[in-house]
């Protein structure tokens, strides 16, 4: 299970409304930078048959079930620190990130 903070679920919201359509949002994990995995964050207009869709306070969460072992128990915030604003990926099964943040290893 994934859980959102109220502020990441405002963010997603209010993304959502801007864009002008969607279903909701799908977090997954991709093979990216020096430590294996970074996440990445979509749009969904069609409902994804391989996906479990997660309805977290007003928002529809897809998840694609191959990615669900990286994410299982991740809490999505949404974070300012100085001028930077973004989504935070608290994820209990990372064991280690690069140095950059970019990405992570499970």
């Amino acid at each position: 299970m994934i859980t959102l903070t109220s502020k990441a679920a405002e963010r997603m919201k209010s993304s959502l409304e801007s864009r002008g359509k969607g279903l909701g949002i799908r977090i997954g994990v991709k093979t990216s930078g020096c430590s294996g995995y970074a996440y990445v964050m979509e749009f969904v207009d069609v409902y994804p048959n391989d996906d479990i869709m997660y309805e977290l306070r007003g928002v529809k969460l897809f998840v694609n079930r191959k990615d669900e072992v990286y994410l299982n128990g991740m809490e999505v915030d949404w974070v300012k620190e100085g001028l930077n604003e973004g989504f935070k990926f608290n994820n209990p099964n990372v064991k280690a990130e690069c140095g950059c943040g970019e990405s992570f290893t499970v």
